[in-house]
């Protein structure tokens, strides 16, 4: 009898830590949701604004096709983007608004060139240092402190800042009760960033490292020593190398170590 007694006190206890990690988990899942929610409603605002200083670029002057067209796309994505916000339930559903943020960025890019007679910008991937930033115009060789240099894209001003020794202007998103970088944000930013650079992972313009991030789901362990040699020097035997933190999950941390 004192065994059955024992034997059900101990499944009532493990029963009750299993319900209570589940209820912890999921406590974090809907707080990882929210910010990382939060953080794409500020990019879907960002280019609103973006668009917004068109109409008074645009003011009083006669656009070609070309430019009503890019305009227009411009417009679009803003729409769009706005409309997935509210469609959004799990973090891998910010991918796509974060790629509809990647396209819409470059059409402002288009208007702008097109306005200053200007040739339109390559097609590239967004500033790796804040996607907000849009298209990089060059790979900048960057490395955070103690960290090993590696080659990133970068917007004319974030180059101009890495050249002349000063910090980048990074996108920093909530974890915790602060905020950091957004690659050390945790698994959950892992589709947010995703969206904005995987449509590059076939094109030859991302670095190894990036490429590396985007193909193995994140961007962790990036030290460059037993990567896949097809990738450059970034691969899945680099977790947990120079670019891995101290957060799990699929990111491998972030690479707040390089």
């Amino acid at each position: 009898m004192e065994t059955l007694i024992v034997l059900a006190l101990v499944v009532v206890g493990v029963f009750a830590l299993v319900t209570r990690s589940n209820n912890r988990k999921r406590q974090q899942e809907r707080e990882s949701l929210q910010a990382v929610t939060a953080v794409a409603e500020e990019d879907v605002t960002r280019l609103g604004e973006d668009v917004a200083l068109l109409d008074a670029e645009t003011a009083g002057r006669e656009l070609d096709e070309a430019a009503r067209q890019d305009y227009r796309r411009a417009l679009d994505a803003y729409d769009s983007a706005k409309a997935a916000l509210d469609r959004v339930r799990a973090p891998e559903d910010v991918r796509g608004i974060t790629g509809i943020l990647e396209d819409g960025r470059y059409a402002v890019a288009c208007v702008k060139a097109r306005l200053a007679g200007e040739p339109l910008p390559a097609r590239r991937p967004p500033c790796f240092f804040n996607p907000q930033h849009g298209p990089s115009t060059e790979d900048v060789d960057w490395a955070p402190p103690g960290g090993q240099l590696r080659p990133v894209p970068a917007c004319p001003a974030d180059a101009e800042r890495v050249r002349a020794g000063a910090e980048p202007d990074v996108r920093k998103v909530p974890v915790g009760a602060g905020r950091q970088p957004y690659w050390q944000g945790g698994p959950g930013y892992g589709p947010y960033a995703q969206g904005y650079f995987s449509p590059y992972a076939g094109s030859g313009l991302l670095p190894g490292v990036l490429l590396g991030a985007v193909m193995f789901g994140g961007f962790g362990g990036w030290d460059g020593d037993g990567g896949d040699p097809q990738l450059g020097d970034a691969g899945a035997g680099d977790a947990g190398g120079d670019w891995g933190g101290d957060t799990g999950g699929d990111w491998g941390g972030g690479f707040d170590g390089f």
